[in-house]
């Protein structure tokens, strides 16, 4: 089979318990924009069961056909009866690309599908471009700790497979749009399954969400330590938004790891993002540089955090973000 005849850009769209990830509009929406250039469908491949009521979704933010494969075999998640209808959908069908998104499910189902599929696969990718005239997907990804960034290519292979980090990329707007619903007869038994779920427990875990919060403000180590988290989190709370922190800041227990900002943390894209005491390692920079509006606060003028700021406060943040956090209070009042 000639890799000519593999076309096409596929977005598996994750849903747990019927509700869409937020990635996989997100990858739709930067999907979009990959199929475009290249003159090709864009395919959102959603699986479970009793949830075609999502199609539309997919529809309305990018997708020009919607595969729906429903199976109760399929209502929750398994790396075996997942990948076995995605590799017998993808052999049939033979797309070029296929994007899933790099959440802990989906860092599972690429590799698997990928080894399947005998292609390579771009894992935790932070940029997608292609080259039109060869049909080449370019896929780009921190390299040696985040020390420097890797576009790596599969030329030789179909279809060409990345994992994409959450919040990375927008999703287009819900609008009305022409795409089509094409439910799929799926081939799977008890038997395809060697993992069988008893019993699912959920733990009441109090997390908040930084990669959807419009106001964050950020700790690293200048910080100082963990009690000192109080005062950005008075701050937060004062904004409506959440507390996160800096590689330094969660490797001291300063603060949890769902709270990390940066390549090897979560990438986000805030209302307002203050840094407090935070360096400005390329790490980091990379997880928020696409904050509307970022404003840094550090002793250190010559700081790199402060060249990508938009307003760089030079002072101890321990008289700084009290202060802030008094005219916030102020502002509201009035």
């Amino acid at each position: 089979m000639s890799m000519a005849d593999y076309r096409g850009v596929w977005v598996f769209a994750e849903q747990r318990e019927g509700e869409l990830q937020k990635v996989s509009l997100e990858l739709l929406g930067e999907g979009r924009k990959i199929a475009d250039k290249l003159g090709v469908k864009l395919t959102a491949l959603i699986l479970g069961d009793n949830i075609n009521h999502l199609a539309d979704t997919l529809g309305r933010h990018g997708a020009d056909e919607v595969i729906v494969a429903e199976n109760e075999l399929l209502k929750h998640y398994t790396t075996d009866g997942y990948t076995k209808v995605i590799c017998d959908l993808a052999n049939e069908r033979k797309p070029g690309i296929l994007f899933i998104g790099a959440t802990f499910i989906g860092r599972d189902l690429g590799p698997r599908v990928a080894a399947r599929l005998s292609t390579g696969l771009t894992a935790d990718c932070t940029v997608l471009d292609v080259d039109v005239e060869k049909a080449d997907l370019l896929a780009t990804r921190p390299a040696f700790g985040g020390n420097l960034m890797a576009t790596i290519a599969c030329p030789d292979h179909r279809p060409q497979m990345a994992t994409v980090r959450p919040g990375v990329f927008s999703k287009l707007a819900d609008e009305d749009r022409n795409f089509t619903i094409e439910k799929v007869e799926v081939e799977l038994q008890d038997s395809d399954i060697r993992t069988k779920i008893v019993e699912i427990v959920k733990e009441a875990k109090d997390i908040v969400d930084i990669s959807e919060a419009n106001f964050i403000v950020s700790g690293g180590r200048g910080v100082g330590s963990k009690e000192n988290f109080a005062i950005l989190k008075e701050l937060a709370d004062a904004l409506g938004g959440t507390v996160a922190g800096s590689r330094a800041a969660v490797e001291n227990e300063w603060i949890e790891r769902d709270y990390q900002v940066g390549q090897t943390g979560k990438t986000v894209r805030p209302t307002i993002y203050i840094a407090c005491g935070i360096s400005g390692a390329i790490q980091h920079v990379a997880g928020m540089q696409d904050s509307d509006l970022i404003i840094a606060i550090n002793k250190d003028a010559t700081a790199p955090i402060m060249k990508a700021a938009d307003y760089a406060i030079v002072g101890d943040l321990l008289k700084v973000v009290p202060e802030m956090t008094a005219q916030v209070k102020a502002l509201k009042e009035n």
